[in-house]
């Protein structure tokens, strides 16, 4: 299965490739994670377009929206789990400075918050790909996540 991180959003701070590199590295085959970087854009409409684009057919689209459901690690990582079940790869979106466009969140199968908390790309994108990771260390019954 292949989990791909759709951001929209460039030329993020070291410190943050840094960390996402260290996660990505850590996946194991069977669930390869991967990042496609967008470049931003002034409206959500052109960066839905974009994002259309990079979703093939057939992904399970999961959109990060801060109206969306609000998730816990242990729901994430049973959906995880449940991810294996259905066959698909899977695209989770983060969207730009304005958020996603409204196509964008209607043709998702899920929309999901990070946080209560309003928080900047850099820090949603490293907190998306570390939870994918422990999601799946939980799977594993890896000591890195404490309960």
């Amino acid at each position: 299965m292949k989990l791909l991180v759709i951001a929209v959003g460039h030329k993020m701070p070291q410190w943050v490739q840094i960390a996402c590199e260290d996660y990505l590295k850590r996946m194991p085959r069977e669930y390869t994670l991967e990042v496609k970087e967008l470049k931003p854009d002034i409206t959500p409409s052109k960066e839905a377009l974009k994002i259309r684009q990079v979703i093939a057919k057939g992904d399970h689209v999961i959109a990060m929206d801060e109206h969306g459901m609000d998730i816990t690690t242990l729901h994430m990582s049973k959906t995880m789990a449940n991810w294996r079940l259905l066959g698909k790869n899977i695209a989770l979106i983060i969207g730009g400075a304005n958020g996603l466009d409204q196509s964008i969140l209607q043709m998702a199968n899920e929309i999901w918050r990070l946080s209560s908390l309003t928080l900047p790309h850099a820090m949603a994108r490293l907190l998306l790909i570390e939870q994918l990771y422990r999601s799946y260390t939980i799977l594993e019954n890896h000591p890195y996540h404490r309960e």
